[in-house]
This record gives structure tokens, C-alpha cells and sequence, in this order.
């Protein structure tokens, strides 16, 4: 059976690429924070319904000790890791001259130092099988930017930069490197808008509607099962928004 490793899977976008990935018979690593809680018992309904194993790991993606032992855990309980998906980030909402520089380091290390860490501590094990898909949850604002989320903005370009380069860069031993560019996709991080401001966004949608957790999931196995031919992309993901 094959194996995926999917960064801040408590909730949102990640915990419903590790239902995906449950669905089609993976083994899972599970990271998140915090939510030690929260995971463990999704983690054990997910080894009840589908009858596959399931390791939860929590702590900071952004200490890069912490990535190199969870790798090796991984690595130990099934002998490889076939999908890396890089989802855990935070966001900063607010103007930029008030953002103080540990907020800047804070948002930058979980955002961008994890994907770094993560991808760093897996790609031996693929490139020893000459095999391997990464794949990066990123964002339109790495692509265009938004005022307000300058710093957002800025972690989540150099998400995209490192993912067309590493591609290329893995491309000869086989590993493909995508990522998507999220738009507004409805969970907590965008959980913050009024009602009013919600629809307001929603207007500007042509497709009318916020995404999905699950649809984000569904787009991240295809990628995951896709032809070696598709690799350096980043797919913008947003109903036409932008």
C-alpha cells in the first residue's frame, strides 16, 4: 500500500485530503499543531472505516527537528512515502506597516521554512525509489498579492517559485512537484468575514460560490495519481476569480 504524509490535517482543506487519501487505501502520517485531540480521534476513525494505519505526529512543521524525526518515524512504520502534501500555513490579516517582525518570521517559517523542511526530509526516500509526488497548498495571493495580506502574499509566492524550481530540479529521478493556488475556499481561515462581506466576495466569484475542502482534496489525489509529464504547475484553483 502506498503512503501519504499531509502537513496540518487536524481541519479544513488538510483533513479532507487525508479523508481522500483514506478513501483509496493510503497508509497516513497526520501532522497538526495543537489539536492533539482532534487528530488522534479522526486518526482512529479513519483506521476503523477503512482499515488502513494511520501514525498522527504532533507539532511545529516550522522546527525543522521535529520534520526529521516525523520522516523518520514514517519512514520506519512503512518503509516509504509516496505523497508529501505541504498544507499547514497560517494567514495575517492587517496592514503591513503594524505587522511586527516576529509575526513576519512566525508566518514566513510555518508558511515557507516548513514546505523547505518537509520536502528536504522526504525527497531521499523518493529519489532512492525513483518515485514521489509533492504536492504544495498555496494561494492566488502568491500569484497576484492582496493588500492587507502582504506578508501572506509573500510566503505563499515563494511557495510557488520553490515548487517550479524543485520540479525541475527532481524531474530526472521521477518526482513531480505541483501545486494549487487556492481562492476563497470555505473554511475557518476565511471564517473571519461577515456575512455581508462573505457574500460581497461571492459576487466577485464568477462560479458564484466559495470552494471546498473536498474539492481541494479531490484536485490533490488527481495530482497525486497524475502522469509523470505533469510537474512544475501551479494550478490556480478559485472559480474563475482571478
Amino acid at each position: 500500500m502506498k503512503t501519504a504524509l499531509i502537513t496540518g490535517a487536524s481541519r479544513g482543506i488538510g483533513r479532507a485530503i487525508a479523508l481522500k487519501f483514506a478513501q483509496n487505501q493510503y497508509h497516513l502520517v497526520l501532522n497538526c499543531y495543537q489539536s492533539t485531540t482532534v487528530l488522534n480521534d479522526f486518526a482512529e476513525t479513519l483506521r476503523q472505516t477503512y482499515h488502513i494505519q494511520v501514525i498522527t505526529c504532533i507539532g511545529d512543521v516550522s522546527d525543522h527537528n521535529f520534520v526529521s524525526n516525523m520522516v523518520d518515524t514514517a519512514i520506519h512504520q512503512f518503509g516509504h512515502i509516496d505523497v508529501l502534501v505541504n498544507n499547514a500555513g497560517v494567514s495575517y490579516i492587517g496592514l503591513f506597516s503594524d505587522m511586527r517582525y516576529e509575526q513576519w518570521q512566525n508566518l514566513m517559517n510555518t508558511n515557507v521554512s516548513s514546505v523547505f523542511s518537509c520536502c528536504k526530509c522526504v525527497i531521499p526516500s523518493m529519489v532512492n525509489r525513483k518515485s514521489g509526488h509533492i504536492v504544495n497548498i498555496s494561494s492566488v495571493w502568491g500569484k497576484v498579492g492582496a493588500s492587507c495580506e502582504v506578508a501572506y502574499s509573500a510566503s505563499k509566492g515563494a511557495v510557488n517559485a520553490l515548487t517550479k524550481g524543485l520540479a525541475k530540479e527532481l524531474a530526472p529521478s521521477n518526482i513531480q512537484v505541483n501545486a494549487i493556488a487556492c481562492g476563497a475556499i470555505d473554511t475557518d481561515m476565511n471564517a473571519c468575514f461577515s456575512v455581508e462581506e462573505r457574500a460581497a466576495l461571492e459576487s466577485e466569484i464568477p462560479a458564484g460560490r466559495y470552494g471546498t475542502p473536498t474539492e481541494v482534496a479531490d484536485l490533490v489525489y488527481q495530482l497525486a495519481c497524475a502522469s509523470s509529464y505533469l510537474t512544475g504547475q501551479v494550478i490556480t484553483f478559485d472559480g474563475g476569480w482571478i
